[in-house]
């Protein structure tokens, strides 16, 4: 399980000149003219935990005060869908007797898919490649190989195991998977939208009360991408598969949302 990390970048603009103390050895330094950036921070401890800009005339260029963080949010979904791709190599004196002999074993991998449950729309090729052998000195060519590739989704994870012997039985030769997704997460990305919102709420309400000021409602929010963490794909002797009869685990899927927000402060 892959967990997301939180970033959090916060711009904090006023509508107040000067320098004030916290009282509590915090400095807030204000620029005099539009565009000075100044420092938060506690003095003799390194880099400034905010960054202030000053608008002056109330933002007379239309930018309103506010506090800008990003914030994250995760929920968790089972994994319900697994994808495969099973290959075949074929070597031959011909590039033409290669690429038969791949292209009539493709065939019978795919038509053991079929009948092992896989629709057709969840079947589709996913290489082809052919290439000359040569002899140790590069300066002969001795022969062709030729690959072919299919890609299956498998929409039933208990059925996985069975697919695989079913490939592998037909002559897939090369087998890569399972990469493990979640077919439909709107609602778990729904909630981690929700969870985004309250952190970058959290964030922002500690920048105001060190700066002094209100927080307000939100006055802009910017998705900024998210989406799951799927199991990676491994690789694994086909023949090894099929004799393991090839146990799947869905284990958990964590999707992920970022949000940029923007508070109004007063």
């Amino acid at each position: 399980m892959k967990v997301s990390t939180f970033a959090v970048v916060a711009v904090l603009a006023v509508l107040a000149a000067g320098c004030s103390s916290k009282g509590d050895g915090t400095e807030v330094a204000l620029g005099q003219g539009q565009g000075d950036v100044a420092v938060v921070g506690e003095p003799g401890k390194g880099t400034a935990a905010a960054q202030i800009s000053y608008q002056p005339g109330g933002g007379a260029s239309g930018t309103l005060p506010g506090i800008t963080v990003i914030g994250s949010g995760t929920a968790r979904a089972v994994p319900d869908v697994a994808d495969w791709s099973f290959g075949v190599q074929s070597d031959a004196e011909t590039a033409s007797a290669a690429l038969k002999a791949a292209s009539e074993a493709t065939r019978k991998i795919l038509g053991a898919l079929r009948d092992a449950g896989i629709g057709k729309e969840d079947l589709r090729t996913e290489q082809v490649s052919l290439y000359p052998r040569t002899t140790d000195d590069g300066r002969a060519v001795i022969g062709y190989s030729a690959s072919s590739a299919v890609h299956a989704t498998v929409r039933d994870l208990g059925k996985a195991g069975t697919i695989v012997d079913a490939a592998v039985a037909a002559g897939a030769n090369q087998v890569s998977g399972p990469s493990l997704r979640v077919s439909d997460n709107r609602a778990q990305y729904s909630a981690a939208i929700e969870g985004a919102i309250d952190d970058a709420r959290v964030r922002a309400q500690a920048l105001a009360a060190k700066a002094g000021v209100t927080l307000g409602a939100p006055v802009a929010i910017v998705e900024s991408g998210g989406g799951g963490y799927p199991v990676p794909m491994y690789d694994r002797a086909a023949g090894a598969m099929a004799e393991a009869g090839v146990p799947i685990e869905p284990g958990i899927d964590e999707i992920s949302a970022t949000l940029m927000v923007t508070f109004a402060i007063s």
